[in-house]
């Protein structure tokens, strides 16, 4: 497994991070074990971030109850500013505020069993909520309290723009891959230039890249990203890409200096270990393929957005 220092934080973190979204939402408690078997082969073979949020339903108590006993094997970040249980998540009349962060830092040390969190994320919060200012005050309140180490912002489009260009932040969580490329342009040199640690969701395209395009249900992110990468595979082979579609995507993704980490979700250990396996071989990918995925998208590219 390959290491990088996480930005200004000083954290090293693995390339390839674990995030805990499908777990958390994908698996009820009485499938704890199955949990446990997708963190510990994680932290196995090296990784050792492990990337949550107080919104992704069960996940936080798996961390909890399956690896509790590892803390100081991983690099532990998870996000906060919805309500802290599922049922209320998304409630605009509770999220945003100075005290549902606070409690639900507070609760995430709680399920996850650990005196201190080394990252805490606002997740996804707009603009405007940025500006009032509250929700930064909760985070920084954590800190000086010893709840977290540091402090971040996993966004995209303007609101994260605003995020990175305001300096007060340690880290940038963003959607980037070789479908959704909006981020190369201003978003990741912005990044850079704050000295900011960049965490990457969905590096693999949600797997759209090479899909069947029969599949069943091509809803919410799947189906938003597969006319893109339709579009772009439209164009024929790409020069010099893997016959793997995922090693392609990994590739790419992990192409940009900016990029420290790749996060994957999986509630499946044998998903988790395939990906390691490509990681232990070495994820590169040749600079006339990322040429061409980049010209492609620019000139496909009609109001493709980041994807949120």
């Amino acid at each position: 497994m390959e290491y990088r220092i996480l930005g200004k934080t000083g954290l090293k973190v693995s390339r390839l991070g674990a995030g805990l979204s499908e777990i958390g939402q994908e698996l009820s408690l009485d499938e704890t074990e199955q949990a446990g078997r997708v963190l510990n082969t994680a932290l196995d073979n090296g990784i050792n971030l492990l990337d949550t949020a107080s919104c992704y339903a069960n996940s936080e108590e798996f961390v909890g109850a399956t690896v509790a006993h590892r803390r100081d094997d991983y690099v532990l970040a998870t996000k906060a500013g919805h309500a802290t249980s599922a049922r209320e998540c998304r409630n605009p009349d509770i999220d945003w505020t100075y005290g549902t962060v606070a409690m639900s830092i507070d609760r995430s040390l709680e399920r996850m069993k650990t005196d201190h969190i080394d990252l805490v994320q606002l997740h996804s919060c707009t603009q405007e909520v940025l500006e009032q200012g509250d929700v930064i005050r909760a985070l920084q309140d954590a800190r000086d309290a010893g709840k977290t180490r540091f402090i971040g912002y996993s966004g995209d489009n303007e609101e994260a723009l605003w995020a990175v260009k305001s300096g007060v932040f340690d880290t940038l969580q963003t959607s980037f891959n070789l479908v959704d490329q909006r981020a190369r342009r201003e978003l990741l040199p912005a990044a850079v230039e704050q000295g900011m640690g960049v965490l990457i969701k969905r590096p693999m395209a949600n797997g759209t890249w090479g899909a069947d395009p029969e599949r069943p249900n091509a809803t919410g992110q799947w189906g938003r990203m597969l006319p893109r990468a339709q579009a772009m595979e439209a164009g024929g082979p790409v020069p010099g890409s893997p016959d793997d579609r995922i090693e392609l995507a990994f590739g790419f993704t992990l192409s940009y200096d900016a990029v420290d980490v790749a996060l994957t979700g999986t509630k499946n250990p044998r998903h988790m270990a395939s990906n390691l396996e490509l990681f232990e071989r070495g994820i590169s990918l040749a600079a006339d393929a990322v040429s061409e995925l980049e010209s492609r998208f620019d000139r496909l590219d009609d109001g493709w957005v980041q994807l949120e």
